[in-house]
């Protein structure tokens, strides 16, 4: 029979309070954690790296995107494939507006410097005739230089490259990629923190009813900030195929999500990583652009030769000459400037150029049925790396936590005493 005159009691709401507070440890202690592995972004403290934080995923950037450059550029784009699709007299096309916009600066930058003299005693009409008829040489000249990438796109573009240097140098990225595609994951783990606490608290009630030292509370918040954690992460992950048992089906909640992890990774990564015009600036300032710089100045070259009647071989510089150096810095100086910035701006005929190639390269379509289509174990490597750095600092945080919030749990209830 239930003393109901108990029920009014301080003592009964102490009680009655356990399971809702190891709730609230396991809620916080898994929110806590998922903060950590993210947040701050550059380490904060006052002893690198013992006496302070950074957020795992930021912490171990190269690493990171070292493993979602592999899988990106072994499971889902292959360069030359979306090279192959661009049609050479179509960019062409799209970039004459504005590479004519460019050329009369360009050629008589080339002019200045190879043959000033000539230059200065050319007259306004024949350097006019010159400009024009390079404007009207080098849309061949760019086909023909896309036709040669199309052959052997790898020459003058590095992928893995390009991945790497956008996620390194943009640690915020890298964690909207791995927050953007477990969107749902770390949202089940803040909230199992609690699922799974109250059930405990449950057991550390009737526990605390018959059996109350001075540790148990430590204990048993300490074992729920461990175990939330824990507990979370195998069901994100496991198991990593359909498994039914009677009526019951048990999968792991990243893998049903397959279709939906899918499109999100699909439309950040083609968005923010590598779009178009992201792809044109690998070209000219990546590692390889001397040789994309040499296919223009052999095709161009040849263009402004055919033009420039008497003064020939103007534009015979090599990959090591200053003036080389020194034009082709201002070459892509000027084609940086009309490619879209963070804002997105940019001349109407360059975004029209990248409108261009943004739906005949087709990386966001390619990734998503790509992705559709990874198996369990490369699918896991999506976010699992984001939880296995360190795991286990995320583990202890969350017992430490927890044993904190016990000990308070038993003072402040309790007392400090039975």
């Amino acid at each position: 029979m239930i003393d109901l005159a108990f029920l009014g009691t301080a003592t009964f709401w102490k009680y009655a309070s356990m399971p809702f507070i190891s709730a609230i440890i396991g809620y916080i202690t898994n929110r806590v954690a998922i903060w950590m592995m993210f947040h701050p972004i550059e380490f904060f403290g006052i002893w690198k790296p013992f006496l302070g934080w950074q957020g795992i995923v930021p912490r171990k950037a190269a690493k990171m995107s070292a493993i979602a450059t592999d899988t990106i550029t072994e499971n889902l784009i292959d360069s030359e494939e979306i090279f192959s699709r661009l049609d050479p007299e179509e960019v062409a096309e799209k970039l004459k507006v504005p590479l004519n916009e460019m050329t009369e600066d360009l050629v008589a930058e080339v002019m200045k410097s190879h043959h000033p003299e000539i230059w200065e005693r050319t007259p306004t009409a024949a350097r006019e005739t010159i400009v024009a008829r390079v404007q009207a040489a080098v849309p061949q000249a760019i086909a023909d230089t896309v036709r040669d990438l199309r052959v052997d796109v790898n020459q003058v573009f590095d992928l893995k490259d390009m991945v790497v240097t956008n996620l390194v140098h943009h640690k915020e990225l890298m964690n909207r990629i791995f927050l953007e595609t477990g969107k749902e994951e770390f949202k089940f783990i803040g909230r199992s923190g609690a699922y799974f606490g109250f059930p405990l608290g449950m057991i550390q009630m009737l526990v605390w009813i018959f059996f109350q030292p001075w540790w148990l509370l430590p204990v048993f918040g300490m074992f729920v900030g461990w175990f939330t954690n824990w507990a979370a992460l195998k069901m994100i992950f496991n198991p990593k195929e359909k498994h039914r048992i009677g009526p019951f089906t048990f999968h792991g909640l990243f893998f049903k999500r397959q279709e939906d992890v899918a499109r999100a990774y699909g439309d950040l990564v083609a968005n923010e990583v590598l779009a178009p015009a992201n792809i044109l600036q690998q070209v000219l300032k990546g590692p390889y652009s001397d040789r994309i710089f040499t296919i223009i100045a052999h095709h161009v070259g040849e263009a402004i030769d055919d033009s420039a009647g008497p003064i020939r071989s103007f534009v015979s510089w090599t990959v090591g000459d200053v003036n080389y150096i020194r034009l082709k810095q201002t070459a892509v100086d000027r084609l940086i400037a009309y490619t879209p910035d963070a804002q997105g701006s940019a001349s109407p005929a360059m975004q029209e150029f990248i409108r261009y190639t943004n739906e005949t390269m087709a990386i966001e379509e390619t990734l998503v049925d790509r992705m559709r289509q990874l198996s369990p174990r490369k699918f896991e490597g999506m976010l699992r790396p984001a939880f296995e750095e360190d795991e286990w600092i995320l583990i202890a945080v969350g017992a430490a936590l927890g044993f904190a919030v016990g000990v308070f749990q038993f003072i402040v209830l309790f007392g400090g005493g039975g």
